[in-house]
């Protein structure tokens, strides 16, 4: 009687071989998705720099800090002529970054008129790689 079946050696072979294919992988799928993550919050915050242009476009000024971005959605009711207001705002709905994260919005900007930011990957001021903050002033 003959038995027919793979030894344990085989199977640890098989094992070994489907290890290394992951590792090898998650090694390249891994960093792709990063660089995905930052070029979007990249588009995201184009977009809202585009969006904040035209609202000063039609009221003459940008939000102030204290309206932030939720200016482009409702209009703040510190506006000086709430008939310039664009009817359904600026932009349909505020996206939150890659990350989960409200975008952080500063007027003045570091080197102009506003900035639109993420804090990046670790949510935290500084960082390099995924956790650098990524400014609508160097994109």
């Amino acid at each position: 009687m003959s038995e027919n079946g793979f030894t344990l050696v085989e199977l640890m072979v098989v094992i070994v071989i489907i290890g290394l294919l992951a590792t090898v992988v998650v090694i390249n799928v891994l960093p792709s998705q990063d660089r995905a993550m930052v070029e979007k919050t990249k588009a995201d915050i184009a977009t809202l720099s585009q969006a904040l242009e035209m609202y000063r476009l039609d009221n003459l000024t940008y939000p102030g800090a204290a309206e932030g971005l939720d200016a482009l959605v409702t209009p703040p009711p510190t506006l000086a002529r709430p008939e310039r207001y664009r009817s359904g705002g600026y932009i349909k709905k505020l996206p939150a970054d890659p990350w989960g994260r409200a975008y952080q919005y500063a007027n003045p900007g570091r080197s102009g008129a506003f900035d639109v930011y993420s804090l990046g990957a670790d949510g935290a001021p500084g960082g390099e790689d995924e956790n650098a903050d990524i400014y609508s002033s160097d994109i």
